[in-house]
């Protein structure tokens, strides 16, 4: 990669296929803020569409060979993208060198001190904690995170500072690509079905990431967690690797000592070893439950090893008021607060279900719950419905199947049955149309509502607020 500000030759003219998907337009973003001439192609318009094309990018609606410009330099590609796609069979038939998009983000993090983070959970929460934070403090690093902070094409900024943030996606083991500085690792659970069989495979490709990491470079770890605690005793001992722990655990370098919560809120107080400066510091995190203060603490933690003071990042981290479809609130009718989750396995659920449950007071929490993806409902379709079982009442859609094909068999009746079993009270709905006018008779005000999952269930929001607003739907 060039030095920051200009493109490598291969990225000078890039074409990506996707180009509005949450990974690729981050990438595709801090490209053409770089002066790349970025060009691409997605299935429809979107907000996001129209945030690359603020940032000059050439965005074709559609896929066809003759999107994809004579001079283009490269094509770049997600896991998500088909084999028998038309632009990238084009690509191929005219020798364009094909790019994966973990490729063209490790060569954007040449030169920049990358702090990358992984994990089952959390991850785009905690990057986008860091970005947020560094950047308050005036730091302005370069970021790639997988979700919106504010706005449409909010996802990634090219900074004039030497930090580069970005999510390390685990799902493909694209994570193997970066070098960083430091790594953080939230969690290591089992998840992503179609390309891991088993918690060895799991172990086996975090322990390949670790290995990345620059020599005198640091793991921020959990010290909570039994996945990401049997990953430390793998990685432990390597020459030039500094571990720093975190959580509750006694022996965590920086301890949690305390977390309360205040409505969607929270106030953490830790704890710092010695190494990291030996002090008590109290902060606010701005978005509720257990686990995203403990994101907060990762991020103190990743800031602290890269030699930023925790002092200065702990205030800044208050800064952060969330990222869109984590614990995102859409909005109060009749007085009914609908949330936003991203949530989709079941550690997930369970966790923004506690946290929700924290700032409920009195009212109920309703849940709208679609599952993702066949082969994760497959395996893990009755812990989904066991989590459910944290709500008072659940409205369960049909799966939502992004890149995968049905599989005999699997529907969300697995999810629903277990849920069943577990005593909660929970619908089946096979007519997304009727959820809005469903919830709105079954809300009453003081209740909570969860759009949860990672589909296009975060599209129900606006419309169970238009039905809470309107009486008659309420009566009827």
């Amino acid at each position: 990669m060039a030095p920051a500000g200009t493109a490598s030759d291969a990225l000078d003219r890039p074409h990506f296929i996707g180009i509005g998907g949450a990974g690729m337009s981050g990438v595709a973003k801090v490209l053409a803020q770089r002066g790349a001439l970025v060009a691409g192609s997605d299935s429809k318009d979107s907000p996001t569409v129209a945030a690359l094309r603020a940032a000059g990018a050439t965005v074709h609606i559609g896929h066809a060979a003759e999107h994809i410009a004579p001079d283009a330099t490269s094509v770049v590609i997600s896991s998500a993208i088909r084999a028998d796609n038309l632009e990238l069979v084009t690509a191929v038939e005219r020798g364009i060198p094909v790019v994966h998009r973990s490729d063209a983000l490790a060569a954007l993090m040449d030169g920049a001190r990358p702090i990358a983070v992984a994990g089952t959970h959390g991850k785009t929460t905690t990057t986008s904690m860091l970005a947020v934070s560094l950047g308050s403090l005036g730091l302005d690093p370069t970021y790639v995170i997988g979700g919106d902070l504010d706005a449409p094409g909010s996802s990634a900024r090219h900074g004039k500072g030497e930090i580069f943030v970005a999510e390390a996606d685990e799902s493909d083991r694209s994570f193997h690509k970066y070098a960083p500085e430091v790594a953080i690792v939230l969690n290591v659970e089992l998840d992503h079905h179609a390309n891991y069989a088993s918690m060895d495979e799991i172990y086996e490709s975090f322990e390949t990431f670790v290995g990345r990491i620059r020599p005198g470079g640091a793991l921020v770890i959990s010290a909570d967690h039994d996945g990401a605690r049997e990953l430390s005793a793998r990685v432990k001992g390597r020459e030039g690797l500094r571990v720093l722990t975190y959580g509750e655990d006694e022996g965590a370098d920086v301890r949690v000592l305390d977390i309360v919560q205040h409505g969607l809120t929270s106030q953490v107080t830790v704890r710092l070893a010695d190494v990291l400066g030996g002090r008590e510091l109290t902060f606010a995190v701005s978005v509720p439950g257990r686990h995203y203060a403990l994101n907060a603490v990762a991020a103190l933690t990743a800031g602290a090893a890269l030699g930023v003071p925790a002092a200065d990042l702990a205030p800044a981290i208050a800064a952060y008021t969330g990222v869109k479809r984590r614990l995102q609130l859409k909005g109060t009718a009749a007085g009914v607060q609908v949330i936003d989750s991203y949530a989709h396995h079941p550690t997930e659920i369970a966790a923004d279900l506690e946290a929700i449950r924290g700032g409920a007071g009195e009212g109920r929490v309703l849940v709208v719950f679609q599952p993702h993806l066949f082969s994760r409902t497959q395996e893990l379709g009755t812990e989904m419905g066991e989590a459910l079982t944290l709500a008072d009442a659940s409205v369960v859609l049909d799966i939502y199947p992004a890149r995968e094909d049905p599989v005999p068999g699997i529907t969300s009746a697995l999810v629903i049955d277990a849920a069943a079993r577990g005593g909660a009270d929970v619908t089946a709905e096979h007519d997304r149309a009727a959820v809005p006018g469903l919830i709105a008779g079954m809300a009453k005000p003081g209740d909570l509502v969860l759009t949860m999952g990672a589909g296009d269930v975060t599209d129900l929001g606006p419309e169970i607020l238009a039905r809470l607003e309107s009486p008659e739907s309420r009566e009827s």
